[in-house]
């Protein structure tokens, strides 16, 4: 929404990263949260005449791209007649270089890898070429990934770093607030690159740190009362998760019982998850809620369908369904009292989700549709409120831990809107349904039993569409294979597989393949993100 877009901008000090496409576009922006400053992450096409807010300073993310391409995709001038500090990140560098009248050209050679940063000594009283770079070793490990390089600065700039291969590896207006760095701060092999873009935002940028969770408390209620009014009601889509959990609690704070807790079950939940969520959301966290039982209904439109986006959105279109069910019915209970119709849809959208969801013509493409982002129906009644929405997973939790929710919850791995659906390969039916729920109830019980639950973001089970030949009690069975996944991770924008004691698999896979009717296979998804996603659909 933008009036709440707008005022997380009044609110805090933001910097803002156009994405030319890079892989490492959303690193940048977890990085400076991490130094307590609120950033967003916008496509590069974004105009800068049409920003509503000033922000504190601009970072430009790296491409696929290279500059002299007739289709790369070009900065907006806007962006540097603002008045603030600008960081040209890979691509960003060349292209500041191109705009400038600087000269890029192809590397005799691809670079990709590890290089020594040498910084240059700053000339005269150059302060913030000195800021830049304080604090880092004299000679700086820094990942290099391009294919073309800058071989002549423009007039007005000077060069600040070099390496061995790239002669202009780092350089800064002489006047404005301008730099441009040929490497990738952002990614861990950088050894000094957290350091440079803390000393960019803090010490160039003058960035305040008040982005906390504490602070975000107070003013995202307040945000929340100005938009809803003192008579508005509210529906949530709540599903005993973290996400929708600790929306519905701010929600709560917020306006009390004019919030209506709405939790479907639509059939492709996980064991006891109904009757687990009622117990979290009502008896301690004291959330007006009700339990929408619409399984049948999820089922049968989901019939036939194995196409992975179709799912999702047939998914997200009933749930929308729903919700505008159950809101009317609200309505008419309010209509007879003399109250407020509902007006808004709360959701537990992250940013993740909503950068993975958006994709635009040159940045990077989109990974799949959020059923919560890109899978809701276009002629929707309601209008969405999501006060998460700018917030990475461990920000939540962090959130959560403030509002006194117990650690359960709070640690608990995510489960996706569309649920096992799409932890089934394949159509969807009860009976798949049935064995994809039981062998994720014995996964997750086996990796709580071995204390290994926390050191894990997300695990789950899921079920194959294939089958395999196999012995049971001396008899040859033809039965389906169930797929573990468990991955290690901060933002759940990448992740590694979690590398799990032998032991523990083994009893796992004994436990499946002797207690699920159905199954005589085990196998353990050893992909990281990317190449892989970490759901399978």
């Amino acid at each position: 929404m933008a009036d709440s877009t707008i005022q997380v901008h009044e609110m805090f000090d933001t910097i803002l990263i156009l994405d030319f496409g890079s892989q490492y576009s959303h690193l940048i922006t977890r990085r400076i949260r991490e130094f307590g400053v609120y950033c967003e992450l916008l496509p590069c096409t974004q105009k800068i005449s049409e920003l509503s807010w000033k922000p504190t300073g601009i970072i430009l993310s790296g491409s696929p791209y290279s500059v002299y391409d007739h289709d790369a995709p070009r900065v907006d001038p806007g962006v540097f007649d603002l008045g603030v500090p600008v960081l040209g990140i890979c691509y960003g560098l060349q292209e500041m270089t191109k705009y400038f009248g600087g000269k890029v050209d192809p590397c005799d050679h691809r670079e990709y890898g590890p290089a020594t940063l040498s910084i240059l000594p700053a000339a005269g009283a150059d302060s913030q070429s000195s800021m830049l770079f304080e604090e880092l070793t004299a000679e700086s490990q820094v990942w290099m990934s391009h294919g073309d390089q800058v071989t002549a600065i423009p007039e007005g700039f000077r060069v600040i770093a070099t390496t061995t291969t790239a002669p202009f590896a780092a350089m800064r207006h002489n006047e404005k607030p301008l730099f441009g760095i040929q490497f990738h701060p952002e990614v861990t092999h950088s050894i000094d690159g957290k350091q440079i873009l803390k000393n960019f935002v803090l010490k160039v940028c003058k960035a305040s740190k008040n982005w906390t969770m504490s602070e975000f408390i107070g003013k995202e209620i307040d945000r929340i009362r100005a938009i809803v009014g003192e008579k508005g009601q509210v529906i949530g889509a709540v599903s005993g998760g973290v996400d929708s959990s600790v929306a519905a609690k701010l929600m709560h704070m917020a306006i009390g019982d004019r919030f209506h807790g709405i939790l479907v079950d639509n059939g492709v939940m996980r064991h006891n998850e109904c009757a687990q969520a009622k117990k979290m959301l009502v008896d301690k966290m004291g959330i007006n809620l009700k339990i929408a039982d619409a399984s049948e209904r999820f089922l049968a439109n989901l019939a036939g369908k194995t196409d992975p986006e179709q799912k999702r959105k047939i998914i997200g279109n009933t749930f929308i369904d729903v919700f505008e069910e159950e809101a009317k019915a609200i309505d008419d209970a309010c209509a007879a009292s003399g109250g407020h119709p509902v007006e808004f849809l709360l959701q537990g959208t992250l940013y993740p989700d909503v950068i993975e969801s958006i994709s635009f013509k040159g940045p990077s493409a989109t990974i799949k549709t959020h059923h919560n982002v890109g899978g809701l129906k276009e002629n929707m009644k309601l209008k969405l409120i999501e006060p998460l929405r700018e917030l990475f997973k461990d920000e939540v939790r962090e959130l959560g831990k403030l509002l006194g929710m117990d650690d359960e919850l709070v640690w608990r791995h995510p489960f996706p809107g569309p649920g096992i659906a799409i932890r089934i390969l394949g159509e969807v039916t009860k009976e798949q349904v049935a064995i994809a729920r039981k062998a994720d109830y014995i996964y997750i019980e086996e990796i709580k039993k071995a204390g290994l639950y926390r050191q894990i973001a997300q695990a789950y089970a899921a079920l194959l569409p294939v089958k395999a030949v196999g012995v049971k009690g001396d008899k040859r069975t033809y039965e389906q294979m169930i797929c573990l996944r468990a991955v290690e991770t901060s933002d759940f924008m990448t992740a590694d597989w979690f590398p799990f004691p032998y032991d523990v698999l083994k009893r796992i896979s004994s436990r499946i393949c002797n207690e699920v009717e159905g199954v005589n296979r085990v196998v353990y998804d050893v992909s990281s993100k990317p190449p892989a996603t970490i759901e399978l659909e």
